[in-house]
C-alpha cells in the first residue's frame, strides 16, 4: 500500500514538472519569435545603407502616430534616401493626426522629392496627407477625396428614460463638457461644435488650395464631402496621374532620382508589443498552442486591433467597393 502511495506521489511530482517545462517551453518559443522578428527587422533596415528609394506606408485609421512621425524624420535625414514614395490606403481619422503627418511630409519634401501612390483609398485625412506630397498617383478605381471635418457623439437620453436613469450634475458653466451623450443637445452646444468644425474645414480647404493646382472656389466646389474615383480625381486635379508605384518612380526620375534604384520599405520600428502580436508572430504562437491557422485570428481579436477616436475627425465612413458580376 505504501508503495502505491509513493508511486502516486511520484506521478504527481512528474506531472508538475512536465507542466512547468511545457510553460517554460512556450515562454522560450515566444521569446524566440520575438528575437527572430527583431533580427529580420534589423536585416531589412541594413539594406538602407545604400542609395535607394524609400517606401513608407500610411494605412488604416489616421492618428497622431509618434512612430510614423519619427520614421518620416529618419527618412528625411538619411543620406542614402534619394526619393520617397508614400503608399497610402486610408479612410482618414483624426484631424490632428492628419495635420501632424501632413507637416512631417512637408518637412521631408523640402529635402527629398516625395510622391504619393494611392491604393484603394485616400479619403479625408488620408487625402490630406497625400496632398502634402509633390505628386499624387492613383489607380483608376481608387477612392479619393471626402474633404471635410465632422464631430460625432452618441445620444443615450432615450435609453436612459426607458431605464429610469437620471443624471445629476454641477458644473461651472452651461457649455462645460458639452455636448454630452447623457443630455439632449441644445442649439448653443450645436453652434459651438459647428464653429469648431467650420474653422477646421476652412483650414483643410486652405491646405488643398495651397497644395493643388486649384483655386479656392474650385476646392470649395469639391469639398462637399464627395468622394471620387481615380479617373474623376484626375479630371478634378485632385491627383496628378493614374497608375501605381512604377508611375510614382517615373515621376521621381523627372526630379533627378535614378529610376533603377531599389525601392526599400521603411517599416515600423520593432517594438515588443507590435512584434509579439505581428501577423507572423501571432500565427506562430497559435501553432505552438496547437490552434489551427484560423486560431491566430482569434488571438488577434483578443489582442485587440481596435481603435477609439476622440476629437475632430476627417474620416470617410463609406462601405467597401467590390468589383463583381
Amino acid at each position: 500500500m505504501a508503495t502505491s502511495a509513493d508511486d502516486l506521489i511520484d506521478r504527481r511530482r512528474l506531472r508538475r514538472k512536465l507542466t512547468f517545462w511545457r510553460i517554460a517551453a512556450l515562454i522560450v518559443a515566444a521569446l524566440a519569435i520575438f528575437a527572430g522578428t527583431m533580427w529580420l527587422g534589423g536585416d531589412q533596415l541594413a539594406g538602407t545603407a545604400t542609395d535607394h528609394i524609400a517606401r513608407i506606408r500610411v494605412e488604416g485609421t489616421i492618428t497622431e502616430d509618434d512612430e510614423l512621425l519619427e520614421r518620416l524624420e529618419a527618412v528625411r535625414k538619411a543620406k542614402s534616401v534619394k526619393g520617397v514614395i508614400l503608399s497610402i490606403d486610408s479612410p482618414g481619422g483624426t484631424t490632428a493626426g492628419g495635420e501632424a503627418i501632413f507637416d512631417a511630409v512637408r518637412r521631408l519634401a523640402a529635402d527629398k522629392p516625395v510622391a504619393a501612390q494611392v491604393g484603394t483609398l485616400a479619403a479625408s485625412a488620408g487625402y490630406m496627407i497625400a496632398s502634402a506630397s509633390d505628386h499624387i498617383v492613383a489607380r483608376k478605381s481608387s477612392i479619393v477625396g471626402s474633404i471635410g471635418v465632422l464631430v460625432q457623439f452618441p445620444n443615450f437620453t432615450g435609453a436612459m428614460e426607458k431605464l429610469g436613469i437620471q443624471l445629476d450634475e454641477v458644473k461651472s458653466s452651461p457649455l462645460k463638457a458639452e455636448p454630452s451623450p447623457f443630455n439632449p443637445t441644445t442649439e448653443e452646444e450645436k453652434a459651438m461644435i459647428r464653429s469648431m468644425i467650420l474653422d477646421s474645414y476652412d483650414w483643410f480647404v486652405g491646405l488643398v488650395d495651397d497644395r493643388r493646382p486649384l483655386s479656392r472656389a474650385e476646392v470649395l466646389a469639391l469639398a462637399d464631402g464627395s468622394v471620387f474615383t481615380g479617373r474623376q480625381a484626375l479630371d478634378n486635379k485632385l491627383v496628378d496621374a493614374l497608375g501605381g508605384e512604377q508611375e510614382a518612380i517615373d515621376w521621381l526620375g523627372t526630379k533627378g532620382v535614378d529610376k533603377t534604384l531599389k525601392v526599400i520599405e521603411w517599416k515600423p520600428k520593432s517594438e515588443s508589443a507590435s512584434l509579439l502580436f505581428s501577423e507572423a508572430a501571432v500565427r506562430q504562437f497559435a501553432r505552438l498552442l496547437g490552434l489551427p491557422e484560423q486560431g491566430s485570428d482569434v488571438l488577434r481579436e483578443i489582442v485587440g486591433d481596435r481603435i477609439f477616436l476622440d476629437g475632430l475627425l476627417s474620416v470617410w465612413h463609406g462601405g467597401n467597393v467590390v468589383a463583381g458580376d
